[in-house]
């Protein structure tokens, strides 16, 4: 989104401008809330119908009263009203966000950024990424344009390691806090300030994936780019395919960079995926105190089963770096915590912290394959974010395509399970993944 979408018009990479109704987003964001900046801000009232809620726009192509003459839009891989409304809604409910740009897939989303990088870029990424960014990086990028990606423990590192690995062309730090499937987290406000300290001036690029602008606000804490999968969290039925990316204010040069590849490459998401995925955002903040105060109890229940080796939460009190957590919250989140912590006292063993939950069964493949198999609640899917519980086996799944060894080393192993806990009833959710931890270990007591 430019500066000019804050006036209600969008610069169009022809240089034409597309009006997309969002003339309120500045007064919404000064004085609204998370919710009410979520479900009114790129939804006005369509100015033709006054339809309440807008209308899919499946044209591909728009008249023009004449040559260059027209209402904003002339083709829809270059401009569609519904991506511009959803691209406004993300702008405004991402804290310090300014621009916004939807793409078709999270993995074209983190496509198009390292494109961005040119040839012969080094790149700085958390040890512990997504499976698929670590593909893209490794596989893809270092072969087409010549990309160098130093993997660096970045929850871990000491500032003279972190500025060790940089280099003359590191032009990118990618930061994944929660990392996936770990939860790891990384101190964004910290490795933003060695990256913008170091001689190349490296962009930190945040992937909120798994907090969403909810719990986290990236751009807030120093960062320059960030990077959800709108498949999960912001669109949260499960049945859209969608990435994006939001970039403070001060970013209008690189936003139309990135605009202008947007277009050129043509990895932009259909008319009606944006109108799902904007009807999704209205109900955000709503999910995500669901997601995290389900997923609080059921790892607290993780916590007091013997089944159990280890339960990763970040939010729970005994978590190591549960004070990070707290530190790390958007202002918004922090203010319900805070109504959480106040309504429930040290009972709580802590607080809503996001949806994901990962924890180490006893035993081994066949334990967690006997747990994923008898959830009743928890669905057996790659895949999260969604209203409905899910389950999965990182080291088969989602994370197979990094190396067995260097799954090794960051814990992922075959006991590792993933959940990614929905908005069902909670005590529901708790009493279905203790029948499956029994069911596992009466396979245990079997062998």
């Amino acid at each position: 989104m430019s500066p000019a979408i804050l006036n209600g018009e969008h610069a169009a990479p022809n240089g034409h401008s597309h009006t997309n109704g969002t003339h309120a987003i500045k007064e919404h964001a000064s004085l609204d809330g998370f919710g009410t900046r979520a479900i009114h801000v790129g939804s006005e009232p369509d100015p033709s119908t006054s339809a309440v809620i807008p209308a899919i726009s499946l044209s591909t192509t728009y008249k023009q009263h004449g040559v260059g003459n027209h209402k904003g839009f002339e083709y829809s891989r270059s401009g569609n009203p519904n991506r511009n409304a959803l691209e406004a809604t993300l702008a405004a409910i991402e804290s310090g966000g300014a621009y916004a740009l939807a793409f078709a897939s999270g993995s074209s989303t983190t496509a198009t950024v390292l494109q961005a990088l040119g040839p012969d870029a080094h790149v700085v990424s958390v040890n512990d990424v997504y499976g698929g960014t670590f593909r893209y990086m490794t596989r893809v990028a270092a072969e087409n344009q010549g990309l160098q990606t130093t993997f660096v423990d970045l929850e871990n590192a000491s500032d003279s390691e972190v500025l060790a690995s940089f280099r003359p062309n590191t032009k990118l730090i990618w930061i994944e806090t929660p990392t996936n499937p770990t939860l790891r987290l990384v101190d964004i406000a910290r490795i933003a300030s060695l990256a913008h300290s170091a001689p190349s001036k490296p962009l930190v690029l945040v992937d909120n994936t798994f907090l969403s602008p909810f719990y986290q606000s990236p751009l807030v804490l120093g960062a320059d780019i960030v990077v959800h999968s709108l498949t999960k969290y912001v669109n949260g039925h499960s049945d859209v395919v969608m990435g994006a990316l939001i970039l403070p204010a001060h970013h209008a040069a690189l936003a139309e960079k990135l605009r202008f590849l947007q277009n050129a490459v043509g990895s932009v998401p259909s008319a009606y995926d944006c109108w799902l995925a904007q009807r999704g955002v209205k109900t955000l903040h709503l999910r995500m105190k669901a997601h995290g105060a389900n997923a609080l109890a059921v790892a607290r229940a993780l916590q007091k089963s013997p089944h159990v080796e280890e339960v990763i939460y970040p939010g729970l009190t005994s978590h190591p770096r549960n004070d990070l957590a707290y530190r790390s919250l958007s202002s918004h989140a922090r203010a319900y915590v805070d109504r959480f912590l106040k309504d429930h006292g040290d009972a709580a063993g802590g607080f809503p912290y996001g949806g994901m939950i990962s924890f180490r069964i006893r035993g081994g493949a066949a334990e967690a394959e006997k747990f994923l198999t008898s959830t009743r609640l928890f669905t057996l899917a790659e895949s999260l974010g969604g209203v409905e519980s899910l389950a999965e086996l990182p080291a088969q799944m989602t994370h197979g395509s990094i190396p067995p060894a260097e799954r090794a080393l960051l814990g992922i192993g075959d006991n590792l399970i993933r959940l990614s806990v929905g908005v069902e009833e909670e005590e529901d959710l708790v009493a279905d993944v203790e029948q499956a931890l029994e069911a596992a270990a009466s396979l245990s007591r079997d062998l």
